[in-house]
């Protein structure tokens, strides 16, 4: 199978998988607002996000694993492949050992220090474990197929797996929810719905990769490259969990409610940019594992052309559309208060410096360049946990997300030069242009906003104005690509036509 018939493959998976993960992420924060309250449904976000974080047990072996896996699918040594497959389901294990210490750990201390008048101490234990479940089975099960999965292009595969555990828990917990069904039995129950994951992702693998021996002397060695991955673990782990723990201490329950509501809008964006990412990582690592740098020049090219024209759209809609959204969303909460375009203004431009990156931050993982960038990655951790915490003192959840947008910003300068210096060997001027020219389309698109101001009293409503203004973003982005970025306008086009047509690249 060529790699841009797995790209297509990857991308109509991702595509659906994102649409579900969408859909379902707006309809179970509305559930557990509505049936539980703002309280409990920062309780599960909270605790959600602290068992992220022992996730780092797994020490970047997920990155390493598919990084060693790169040459041996290409050359098909199925000897080489499973001496990696069986070294990393070692290493899996024994961090699977050590998530399930830690959740035990924080089943007994969180609810020391967390109080609610919802539940008592011990469902606040009893919860933790429950929801600590599905990492673990993680662990024990899932990663060494999803490991194998991802390297050899075939992350369409995890989609599908995943659409089938998502929609079985949204139904679960719908129906359970509308039961009165206690929140602890109900995440018990629902946590079912991860075995199904897991068992299409074994029989897959079983089938189409039988030739795996686990028995086959592990390859330790071929994953060296963890301890420096771990440094881009915590770079991802810190992004997505410092500001719910942060929140946690520093402000109230309800305002980690109030942090992923908002978080849930840019979570949904994320999913459509990621739809044209899937599975790039991969083709990426392969055609640097093959040396082939020209077709390194003209992809990179291409891709980074068309990834900050497509964040020039989606986020320059997400400033004018994200306040009246959540308006609509949040109608008929009273508990806390939604209404804060601060908030708004913020989480968007955390979201896009967050995503400036993606294309260099991309080529670190395809070319395993984790030991070369983790002071960097550290030093954006650091930024982002200190400032958070001095700001969110301040200025609580406005602050924390202030401390998130200068290591992304810190990040994204870093990752513009280092990777045209070490890996594509392009001028990094390029890449200044193209964010410069995105700003530009954003900037555009809002002042031209004032002139018409949205007026949406219901979901339908909302959707119009944000479709108008999405064709609108979509237009100046064309006008500017067609002065400025005529040759990689043309080149992507060719791809497309080249995909419908059916030829291979």
């Amino acid at each position: 199978m060529t790699r841009t018939k797995k790209f297509i493959y990857n991308t109509i998976a991702t595509a659906l998988l994102q649409i579900v993960n969408m859909a379902v992420g707006f309809i179970l924060p509305k559930i557990m607002l509505v049936y539980y309250g703002s309280e409990i449904n920062g309780l599960v976000s909270s605790i959600t996000q602290f068992i992220t974080y022992f996730s780092l047990v797994e020490a970047g072996l997920s990155s390493a694993a598919i990084y060693a896996l790169y040459k041996p699918l290409a050359d098909n040594d199925h000897k080489a492949i499973s001496a990696v497959v069986t070294a990393a389901k070692r290493f899996y294990t024994l961090s699977g050992y050590i998530f399930v210490s830690l959740t035990a750990a924080l089943a007994i201390i969180y609810p020391m220090f967390i109080k609610t008048e919802m539940l008592t101490a011990i469902e606040v234990g009893i919860l933790v474990l429950i929801l600590g479940v599905s990492g673990a089975l993680d662990f024990f099960t899932l990663s060494k197929y999803r490991a194998l999965l991802t390297a050899d292009q075939k992350t369409y595969i995890i989609s599908v797996a995943s659409i089938a555990y998502i929609v079985l828990n949204l139904i679960i917990t719908v129906v359970l929810a509308k039961l009165s069904v206690n929140i602890v039995v109900l995440k018990g129950v629902a946590l079912c719905s991860v075995f199904l994951r897991t068992a299409i992702l074994a029989i897959y693998v079983r089938i189409k990769y039988s030739y795996v021996n686990y028995k086959e002397p592990p390859n330790n060695k071929a994953l060296d490259k963890r301890w420096d991955a771990l440094f881009l673990q915590v770079l991802g782990t810190v992004q997505n969990a410092t500001p719910v723990v942060l929140t946690t201490f520093l402000t109230t329950l309800k305002t980690v409610s109030v942090y992923t509501i908002f978080n849930m809008v840019l979570s949904g964006l994320n999913g459509l940019l990621s739809i044209f990412t899937s599975g790039l990582n991969a083709s990426f690592g392969e055609v640097l594992a093959k040396k082939q740098t020209e077709v390194l020049h003209k992809a990179y090219r291409d891709f980074e052309f068309t990834y900050y024209y497509m964040i020039a759209v989606i986020y320059s809609v997400a400033f004018l559309c994200i306040m009246s959204f959540v308006g609509i969303y949040t109608k008929n909460v009273r508990d806390a208060n939604y209404n804060v375009p601060l908030y708004g203004i913020l989480f968007v431009m955390n979201g896009l410096f967050y995503n400036i990156k993606t294309p260099q931050g991309m080529l670190v993982g395809s070319a395993g360049l984790y030991k070369e960038t983790r002071w960097q990655t550290m030093a954006q951790a650091i930024i982002g946990i200190v400032f958070g915490t001095v700001l969110g003192i301040w200025f609580g959840l406005a602050g924390i997300m202030i401390g998130l947008i200068l290591s992304n910003l810190y990040r994204d300068i870093d990752l513009i030069f280092f990777i045209p210096k070490y890996v594509t060997k392009l001028s990094p001027v390029e890449t200044v242009g193209r964010v410069v020219r995105m700003f530009a389309v954003i900037g555009i698109v809002i002042v031209s906003a004032k002139f018409f101001p949205i007026q949406a009293e219901n979901y339908f409503q909302w959707a119009v104005y944000a479709f108008v203004a999405m064709l609108y973003a979509m237009s100046v982005s064309i006008i500017l690509a067609l002065i400025f970025d005529r040759r990689e306008f043309n080149s992507v086009l060719f791809r497309i036509k080249g995909m419908v047509g059916g030829k291979k690249k």
